[in-house]
């Protein structure tokens, strides 16, 4: 199993990072808090999960080994993969996350794309306790989000983050609009997927 990757950043997106090790450049999904925290050029370390199938390799990373903790720890409920564990991050944080399960609070997680009452149900069920010793753990990650991007683009690129994340189309253009109305222009592409996925959760 990968552990961690450290190295210089090569390439920085809205849910990934190419980070350069050895001379190969390795992929690594990562939630957008934590890929806003990387810089191309810049050196980064990051604790990684493999995610082995049949027909592919797939590299996860995050801001540390809590947050990488509850990734695993959620997939130990049935029906709950490798990519709905990191929308699940993506939307919450690991913090809130794990507030949310140890409190039972379903209403928060169905606000997570592909979770319904009965799978929040299930999941406060089974984790409840499993998550316990992890609250509370979970450190953002500190450093500067990328480069602002042209105002246009954005949009694009946020939207599909969202469906990347399991939302509709529809729902990802409607919160992409809301966000466009209320947020400044010169906003990192990092703040505008921040601010629509809290649109998403209201």
């Amino acid at each position: 199993m990968i552990a961690s990757v450290h190295g210089r950043v090569g390439h920085v997106g809205l849910d990934r990072v190419v980070v350069e090790v050895g001379g190969v450049g390795m992929l690594v999904h990562t939630t957008p808090a934590t890929a806003a925290a990387c810089q191309r050029g810049q050196e980064a370390t990051l604790a990684t999960t493999l995610v082995v199938r049949e027909d592919s390799l797939t590299l996860f990373g995050f801001s540390g080994a809590a947050e990488r903790d509850m990734f695993e720890t959620v997939q130990t409920v049935s029906g709950v993969g490798p990519r709905l564990a990191l929308a699940m991050l993506s939307v919450m944080g690991p913090d809130e996350l794990a507030g949310a399960l140890t409190t039972g609070d379903t209403k928060a997680l169905t606000a997570i794309p592909g979770i319904g009452a009965k799978s929040a149900q299930r999941l406060v069920l089974e984790l409840r306790d499993k998550v316990g010793a992890l609250h509370g753990t979970g450190t953002p990650p500190a450093g500067t989000a990328t480069a602002a991007t042209p105002a246009e683009p954005w949009r694009e690129q946020v939207t599909e983050a969202l469906v990347g994340l399991g939302w509709s189309g529809k729902q990802a253009v409607d919160a992409v609009e809301r966000v466009a109305a209320d947020a400044p222009a010169d906003a990192e592409v990092a703040t505008y997927l921040r601010l629509a996925l809290r649109e998403l959760r209201r």
